[in-house]
């Protein structure tokens, strides 16, 4: 493989066509706002579906949704939060996912995880 960029591009092409198989409709690609950018947002029935793509080329540093870290994370549950507060006629249920894609050295996959609910919405409930 070239760069991470290319890297990653490839891997939400592959991510993409591998929720399209699962009945997810994607809305939107690359949503990018002030707080940080998901991946590719989708719907699957009554879910608002914001999927983070994790990619990787080689194992030297762990599996690609070990990558995800805390401040990954939060910046993901801000995006997802910013989404729904700016678009409109939206299911009221959302979820955050996370597809791994572990290609080989000619960038063809070999294998794709979805880890649905990946990334729980952890915050301070307020009565």
């Amino acid at each position: 493989m070239t760069n991470r960029q290319e890297l990653g591009k490839l891997g939400e092409k592959a991510a993409q066509r591998f929720l399209k198989k699962r009945g997810y409709r994607i809305r939107e690609t690359g949503f990018r706002c002030h707080r940080g950018e998901i991946d590719i947002v989708a719907q699957k029935k009554e879910h608002l579906v914001f999927v983070e793509v994790r990619t990787r080329s080689n194992s030297d540093f762990g599996a690609p949704e070990e990558s995800l870290t805390r401040a990954k994370k939060r910046r993901l549950i801000a995006s997802a939060l910013t989404y729904t507060n700016t678009h409109h006629d939206l299911p009221s249920l959302w979820r955050i996912d996370v597809v791994a894609v572990e290609v080989n050295d000619k960038g063809k996959p070999m294998r794709i995880e979805l880890i649905e609910n990946a990334i729980e919405q952890d915050y301070p409930f307020i009565p």
